[in-house]
């Protein structure tokens, strides 16, 4: 087994400014990096016995996360365990029925259990949110967000742009910043603070196993008991068995044990080819390195998908979602060029999903795709027209920002013109597309 390693596909950017990296996790590696990482959380007695000196000026300074000192070490399977059980665990949200299941369902490849644009959370269980949400598979390679990514596997002089982060505006910096951020959003968990969780620990039926697993005492002091209850979090959504199976038909053909039928390799060829789909430039489709594919080059990129008038946040015409500059993330406001970009999602059980894009705004993965082949040549069919008959593009991005829209293949072409892609190649890159759905998991535990 190897560790994890990072690496570059050789195909065009995706903006005329940045090309894309593409971190990917050879087979088996994941096990190796939760092992690796849970030896680090929990510290070894050298990390921990600081001298004298030293330890009086490190006690000014704020710990890691990762060198909490708890009573007791649990292991990577004992973490998983827990961390499975509090994701089903209502106890933790502040209206007591949503739990992290409740919008990362696994019986929909952790994601969204419905065709709603938004999920519906907050201290009443019924404030909507601002995204669709995402699906929490394939994370394991995530690198944290990066303004300036540079080639190290080639012209090492490219500044490939904004890069990694979890979320869709890349806004956490770690697997556990990820796994913590629904606990407090007020559009889901909706606990006011980090003590109003340890408080509503204490009373789950989940409390005895973090007291057994992490010592007796770890949930008497708050911030000791939010870093057990976030790691277990974490632990658990890195779990290969649960996260990054590898189980899709695809996978087995690109192992030499499957097949693809007419269709779908005529959609894999479509799906590769630059001239046509050119889908690979952000969504890396081959084994690099012995790594499987995960389908995302983890990049931040703006193509302008129309407004979605059932999310109620866009009730207020002043709203505007721009992604890494705001508003849920705030420290890039003052980045114009970010405006409009998301994080590209992996499409990685795509399939499963009933809404699509990050404001839940089409409904089919044929209408997704045929997006990308006519948002130029027939904006018609996705934008809303003025009272004047005039189709009104982009109507979701300020026009200021509207440089930053990428207009690579399958974008592009002459309004009325011929689309990159006809209706029977959409139809066969959906059907490759569907390959890549994970095989269906065993029933949970812990519901």
């Amino acid at each position: 087994m190897t560790a994890p390693v990072q690496v570059l596909q050789d195909s065009p950017a995706r903006a005329s400014r940045w090309r894309r990296p593409v971190p990917v996790l050879a087979m088996g590696a994941v096990c190796v990096a939760v092992g690796a990482f849970v030896g680090q959380a929990l510290g070894g007695g050298a990390a921990r016995a600081a001298t004298a000196g030293s330890a009086a000026s490190a006690s000014a300074a704020p710990k890691p996360f990762y060198a909490t000192a708890f009573e007791r070490r649990p292991g990577a399977n004992e973490l998983t365990e827990i961390g499975r059980k509090l994701f089903f665990d209502k106890t933790l949200s502040a209206s007591g029925v949503m739990s992290c299941a409740s919008c990362h369902d696994p019986a929909h490849a952790y994601g969204p259990p419905n065709a709603l644009p938004v999920q519906l959370g907050g201290p009443t269980g019924a404030v909507p949110g601002l995204r669709a949400v995402p699906s929490l598979k394939y994370r394991q390679t995530t690198p944290q967000f990066s303004e300036h990514f540079f080639d190290n596997d080639g012209d090492d002089s490219l500044d490939q742009g904004p890069t990694g982060g979890f979320a869709w505006d890349g806004r956490a910096a770690s697997a556990h910043e990820q796994a913590e951020a629904p606990l407090l959003s007020p559009f889901e968990m909706a606990n006011a603070d980090r003590a109003g969780v340890v408080a509503r620990m204490r009373g789950s039926a989940n409390a005895a196993l973090l007291r057994q697993a992490f010592g007796p005492h770890v949930l008497d002091d708050p911030g000791l008991a939010w870093n057990a209850l976030v790691l277990a979090l974490e632990v658990f959504q890195q779990s290969p068995r649960d996260f990054a199976p590898f189980s899709s038909r695809y996978d087995a053909y690109l192992r030499g044990k499957g097949v693809l039928t007419p269709a779908e390799a005529r959609g894999l060829a479509l799906f590769e080819a630059k001239d046509k789909g050119n889908c690979a430039s952000c969504h890396p489709s081959v084994i690099k390195r012995g790594a499987m594919p995960v389908f995302t080059d983890m990049g931040h990129i703006a193509i302008g998908v129309p407004r979605n008038a059932a999310i109620p946040a866009n009730r207020d015409a002043a709203f505007h979602d721009l992604g890494t500059c705001g508003p849920l993330r705030t420290d890039l406001k003052d980045h114009p060029e970010y405006c409009g970009l998301f994080k590209t999602p992996s499409l990685r059980n795509v399939a499963t999903r009933r809404v699509f894009f990050h404001n839940g705004v089409m409904h089919s993965l044929e209408e997704a795709v045929r997006f990308y082949a006519q948002r130029d040549t027939n904006p018609e069919r996705f934008y809303p027209r003025d009272g004047r008959g005039h189709v009104k593009v982009f109507d979701d991005l300020p026009a200021k920002y509207r440089d930053n829209l990428n207009d690579e293949a399958p974008f592009g072409g002459k309004r009325g013109g011929k689309p990159a892609l006809s209706e029977p190649e959409i139809r066969d890159i959906v059907a490759f597309l569907k390959t890549l759905d994970d095989a269906a998991p065993a029933p949970a535990a812990g519901r």
